[in-house]
Parts: structure tokens; sequence; C-alpha cells
């Protein structure tokens, strides 16, 4: 199987080409083709290194409709590290969309990403604590957002985000896709599935 037997926009086979991606990895191969013909919620196991991001990133910026000026996807993940890197993993991938994607994260000024918030984005990529920062702030709404992900679940519990990650999913709305990514499945991803995903697939590489 190749990226160009998998049905996406012309926009973004350009973009798959230019990076040189032409076989699709495991779990993308199982994920992309699923979440581009599904609005089911999604429980995918794999280890970190495997093309976890572009398997969620592709069919997100699929979904984004850029005449909405709106939060329609919300990344959430453990660290400052990777959310710089997933925000520039889509940026590659988006490059011929006119898709706004902002990154927030701590330990670095706040203001500079309210600026850049400001500005609109239609996806944003986030650590639990400062998406809850900005959210109080009135920065970030996720009243309209279509699609949730938490990438590294595992990670985000065992460095303690369980009532962060609690708190935005509260503030999204029902109706959503909810998609986690976890390298394992321990006692306390299992419960935030239980709790917030609405009869989910599981794909496991």
């Amino acid at each position: 199987m190749k990226f160009t037997d998998i049905k996406l926009s012309e926009n973004l086979h350009k973009a798959l080409l230019e990076i040189g991606f032409v076989k699709p990895t495991e779990i993308q191969k199982k994920t992309i083709p699923f979440l581009l013909n599904s609005k089911k919620d999604l429980i995918a196991l794999a280890q970190t290194g495997t093309g976890k991001t572009a398997a969620f990133s592709i069919p997100v910026i699929e979904s984004i409709n850029i005449k909405k000026n709106q939060t329609q996807s919300i990344i959430l993940c453990p660290t400052r590290e990777l959310c710089i890197q997933i925000k520039n993993d889509i940026d590659i991938l988006a490059k011929y969309k006119k898709i706004k994607i902002n990154s927030v994260y701590g330990g670095t000024d706040i203001k500079t990403q309210i600026k850049s918030l400001d500005k609109g984005n239609h996806i944003i990529v986030g650590t639990p604590g400062r998406v809850i920062d900005l959210i109080k702030r009135k920065k970030i709404n996720l009243e309209k957002i279509k699609i949730l992900i938490m990438d590294e679940a595992d990670e985000m519990l065992n460095m303690g985000f369980k009532e962060s990650i609690d708190t935005i999913l509260e503030k999204t709305p029902s109706k959503k896709q909810t998609l986690l990514f976890s390298a394992t499945m321990p006692n306390e991803v299992f419960k935030i599935s239980k709790n917030y995903m609405n009869d989910p697939d599981m794909i496991e590489v």
C-alpha cells in the first residue's frame, strides 16, 4: 500500500510527495483510512517513533473547514518538545492548505501565544496545563471542536495531568470524535476511555 492509494486531497498528496512519504507505516496504514471514513472514537496503541503524528494529523487536516475561523481540533500532548514537533509536522503536511495551527505550552511567554491565538486558529496543539490557563483567560474556546486527540496519553497521566485532562474534556462538546493514542493501556488510560469515549474502536500495532 502507498499513500497514493489513499484518497486524499491533491494539496496533501503534493506535500507528502515533497517530504518523501511514499509508503505508510503500519499505524498509518490502519489509522488513516479508518479516520477518513469514520466519525467513531478510536484508541490506537503504538510505540513512539512509529509515525503516529502523521497517522492522526493527515485525517485532521482533511477534516478542517478553512472557511470557518474557529478551533476545530485540539491535540493534547505531555511535553513542550512534543508540542513543537507535532505543530512542525502539521505545518509541513498542511503546507498547501490555508490552515492556521497554534501550539501552546508552558515555560514560555504566554503573551506571545495569546497574540497568536487572537489571530484565529483551526488546530491547537497544547500541553494540558497551558491549555487550561488559556481557557480560563478566554483565549481558547473548545465549544465547536470536531476532533479531540490525546497523544501519548499514558505519558500525560504519568506526569500527573489527569485532572487537567478531565477539566479540558468537560469544556468540549459531547458530539465530537475523540482519538486516544498511547504506547500502553494502563488503568488510568482505560478509565479516561471509559469516561470520555463513546464505544471506541481499537487499533493496535
